[in-house]
This record gives structure tokens, sequence and C-alpha cells, in this order.
């Protein structure tokens, strides 16, 4: 077991990278667990989540193949499936508020909360389909294209949003969005969808972000945001203070075989990167946390220790192409959104 380093406000200096060892954990992955017809082949996908009666949504960009165009495209589906992984129907047809989503999350009430980074929205939808709430706004069609600012560009406004990310909760409902690729912060709202505050802004410090691509809360209300780009997590309170930083430095060979390169054994070695989170309904709860290489799953404790870790990067079964979305909602079961594996796959613990 190792314990990752927390570094507080008083270590704020990037230190020296050194590997720590944890133990692998054994798992075996539930091959062809969602079914459906071959006309209904996956594209990328980038979220999966299981509400408390075992469905499960899957956030999927299909594409348009016979409609184009391949760039500048609106893509986006979210199909549910019953906990046998038979397909039951699609959410959110024609909504206005989608067009690129990022991220699902499901709430305590099983409300299906849907990211969409292109659109600058988060969509509350209850059980049935339905829209309850829309947060952020998105850009009127008559302006045609629009041209993003930079991250150092960008001047966050209050409520509205530039290319959010994820979305969680307090014991409150108060509702926390990461507000990402253009804006580099986090923003917090009241249970009725009012702007309360945001903090963070772009950069390396502490409480700066470059890229906050993930984000969940715990029962004490910690604050995990994943700053893909500064490979770290920080860890504020709800008021945005800054707790600690949790770092994936485990161990792994120089020689490793990347998604899209060939072997380097003299490749640099050093943190890795925190793309996907999800934080399991256990007593005591435990992170689950992947990066995009060496592409891995990490279980972490709260307080900020690595308890093993499991898969490498791949296109087989078991093996992970850029995991893009994670859900940890049963334990010891794990649904992994493999984005460029265009897949959902099932993995059963063995810790």
């Amino acid at each position: 077991m190792a314990i990752i380093r927390l570094l507080i406000v008083l270590c704020l200096a990037t230190p020296a990278f050194a590997q720590q060892n944890v133990p692998e954990i054994a798992f075996e992955t539930v091959p062809n667990f969602l079914k459906y017809s071959p006309d209904m082949n996956l594209g990328e996908v980038l979220g999966v989540a299981v509400n408390s009666q075992g469905n499960i949504v899957v956030l999927n960009h299909p594409g348009s193949a016979n409609a184009g165009p391949i760039w500048s495209n609106s893509t986006t589906q979210l199909l549910e499936f019953d906990a046998e992984g038979r397909y039951l129907r699609e959410i959110g047809k024609g909504v206005y508020g989608i067009a690129y989503a990022h991220q699902i999350r499901f709430d305590k009430d099983d409300n299906l909360w849907v990211v969409d980074k292109a659109a600058n929205t988060v969509i509350q939808f209850d059980p049935q389909g339905y829209v309850m709430m829309n947060l952020g706004r998105r850009e009127e069609g008559y302006h045609g294209d629009v041209v993003l600012p930079t991250q150092a560009e960008a001047r966050a406004a209050g409520g509205y949003l530039g290319g959010p990310t994820d979305v969680a909760w307090d014991s409150n409902a108060n509702i926390y969005i990461s507000d990402g690729y253009v804006n580099s912060r986090m923003t917090k709202f009241d249970a009725d969808g009012n702007f309360l505050m945001d903090w963070g802004s772009y950069g390396t410090d502490i409480g700066q972000f470059n890229l906050p691509h993930a984000m969940q809360i715990d029962r004490n209300d910690n604050i995990y945001v994943a700053d893909r780009n500064n490979r770290r997590i920080q860890v504020f309170n709800t008021d945005g203070k800054f707790l600690r930083q949790i770092v994936l430095d485990v161990a792994y060979p120089a020689d490793y075989q990347p998604p899209f390169a060939a072997r380097d054994p003299n490749r640099t070695v050093r943190e890795s990167q925190p793309w996907a989170m999800c934080i399991s309904n256990t007593t005591p709860q435990y992170l689950y946390v992947a990066d995009n290489e060496p592409g891995r799953i990490y279980k972490i404790s709260t307080d900020g220790t690595i308890l093993g870790w499991l898969g490498k990067s791949g296109r087989r079964a078991g093996q992970f192409n850029w995991i893009h979305g994670l859900d940890c909602s049963q334990e010891d079961v794990l649904y992994v959104a493999d984005m460029n594996n265009w897949r959902v796959q099932k993995l059963l613990l063995n810790p």
C-alpha cells in the first residue's frame, strides 16, 4: 500500500517525481453485457451512469457517417439499458441544449444530469425523461460560427458556462459544475439553480486549473477535482478552500505500449493525468480514478492513499483506450466508458 503525495499549502513547489509501488487488483470483464442490434454500434463513449434500479445510461457519440460534416458536427445519444443490459430507450432526443455532451451523472433521486461542453449547458432529466432544469445557456444559432477564447483569454461570468465537464452535489443539494475547457474554474449553484459562487482561474498554482476534467464529492462534502493537464487532483471544501492535493505517481515501465505510439524504453515516466473519476457508495468510500496513459484505474481512499490499480492501455477486453467515464455505484463493480475503443466495459473486481 502506498500513500500518494498530499501536498499542502506549505509545499507548493512541484517536487521531484518518485514512483511508488502498489498492488495490482485482479478483475474480470463481462463480455457483451450490453445487448443491442448491429445497427446500433457505439461510437466514442464518453460517459456511463447507473441509477438505483441498476439501469445503465450510456453517453454515446455516434457520429454521422451518412450525413456529415465530419468537423463541427453535433453528436450525442443517451441510451438507457436495464440491469441485465437490455436496451430500453433513448433519452433527450432533440433537446435544445444537447450538442456534444461530455459527461452524465445520476443524483440521489435518479435524475439524470447531462453536461454538454459544446452547448455550455447542464441539463437535469427526471426519471421519466422530461427536462426539469437547465443551467448555462446555448449560444444562439444566428451568430454563425463562434470563435472560442483560449483558457488564458477566457473571462467567466457568473452562471454562464464555458466548456463544462462534470457535475456533482453536496449534502445540502447544492450543485457544483467543473467549468473547464474554456473557463478554468469551479462553479456552485443552489438546489434551485441559482448561481452562488465560483473559484479558480487558469494556471498551475494551488487553486488554479488547467482543464478541470472530472469531479466528485464525498459524504463529508470534500470536493475532488481532476485537474487534468496539471496532472493532479485538488481537494476543496464547499467554500472553495484548498485542502490538499493528490498525485497519481504509481510506478509503471517506461516501455509500456501506449495507444497511439510505439514502445519507447527512453520515455520519460512522470505523474499520470486524471481523466475520469467516480466515488463509491460503500463505507468507507473510495475514489476510482482513471488516467489516459498508461491506461489504468486506481482505487484511492479519501485520505489520499492509493490502494491498488488495474488495467493497461490496449484494445482487447480488459484493456483501455482513453477512459473518459466511470461508475462505481455498485460494490466491486466498475462500468467503464472506454472512449476510443467505442464501448462500455463492465468489470468485476476481486480486491
